[in-house]
């Protein structure tokens, strides 16, 4: 439904895209993670027909973006990362207007708000002026005024920044109910909660390319599982770090009483390491194995955090200063 193929886009002497290539099956939602500057905002621009590529080709919903744009707009719906609703009228109005800017007679624009309001929960306060409604409320709505022309594909760029956990419960129930009814997604968020609930697939861009793909699991399984034991006595360190060594393979990091050793998986088992602990006399107080987090699998890609700074993305430095700690702990541990 989305295709992108080789996108380059410059501005000045900044080369935000750099052969990026997409693809979006029909019916699913495709997280596109990376950093500040990564090129995630410019690569929607593009696909909605919002901006030229330098080259590079792309097609939504079967027509090509740069040849057929008219085509293309008549099939997507757009939320961007600020809401782009009237507050001075009613969510109703809102509506309504954005209905007869999409070319609908005032019957079918009437009939379509007033069926989009009671579907997404805002009937109650359609009649009120938007300047009155929260944050996430205000928000829902944009989102739905992208939704009067029943769209094929629905960009949302990063649709619940600054919101409350429980409007963002909102946001994410509305999305899952139009995938549920046919809409193909395409999400950018610097929330990766987010992308692990709604995505079936996630596309990492940094540097203007696409570094990494595949669904949320796929993606933790590429870094391992990790291996923390949290020593009785932070003094054991060693002997400790020793048997972990001898199983995995691999030297822990060590931060205060806990000991922690990326893993392949399935390649230790807890009930031989508790075995091994006791043999070389070391008291534990707690052993666990658990799967990586999206967060540690896009440190772990792009060198820096999600929700890094416009200084960060542009340095890496919290990468480096994350990996040069590990590093010097490690270093302890042997």
């Amino acid at each position: 439904m989305v295709a992108a193929e080789a996108l380059r886009k410059r501005f000045g002497a900044t080369q935000a895209l750099d052969g990026l290539d997409l693809a979006v099956p029909a019916g699913t939602v495709c997280g596109l993670l990376g950093p500040n500057g990564a090129g995630k905002t410019t690569a929607v621009r593009i696909l909605a027909t919002l901006a030229d590529a330098d080259s590079g080709h792309a097609r939504v919903a079967g027509h090509d973006v740069a040849r057929e744009p008219d085509r293309v707009r008549a099939r997507i719906g757009l939320a961007g990362q600020h809401a782009a609703v009237d507050e001075n009228l009613t969510g109703r109005a809102n509506l309504r207007l954005f209905g007869r800017l999409y070319h609908l007679s005032r019957a079918a624009a009437r009939h379509r708000a007033d069926e989009l309001l009671e579907r997404f929960g805002l009937a109650e306060a359609a009649d009120r002026p938007v300047g009155g409604y929260s944050g996430g409320m205000r928000r829902r709505l944009d989102l739905i005024a992208s939704l009067i022309l029943r769209p094929q594909v629905l960009f949302l760029d990063e649709p619940t920044t600054g919101l409350d956990p429980r409007s963002r419960g909102e946001i994410w129930d509305s999305v899952r109910e139009l995938v549920a009814d046919g809409t193909t997604v395409l999400l950018t968020t610097q929330y990766l909660d987010e992308a692990d609930r709604l995505a079936d697939d996630i596309a990492v861009v940094d540097h203007g390319r696409v570094i990494a793909t595949g669904t949320p699991d796929e993606l933790k399984s590429s870094i391992g599982d990790r291996l923390d034991v949290v020593l009785e006595d932070a003094a054991a360190a060693s002997g400790a770090a020793g048997v972990l060594h001898r199983l995995a393979g691999a030297y822990p990091a060590l931060d205060g009483d806990r000991l922690s050793v990326a893993l392949a998986h399935g390649s230790v088992r807890i009930a031989d390491l508790v075995r091994e602990l006791d043999r070389a006399g070391v008291a534990v107080g707690d052993v666990g194995l658990r799967r990586p987090t999206l967060d540690e699998v896009f440190l772990r890609l792009t060198g820096r955090p999600a929700e890094a700074g416009e200084g960060d993305a542009a340095t890496g430095s919290g990468g480096a200063e994350a990996d040069g700690a590990a590093a010097r702990r490690e270093e302890a541990v042997r």
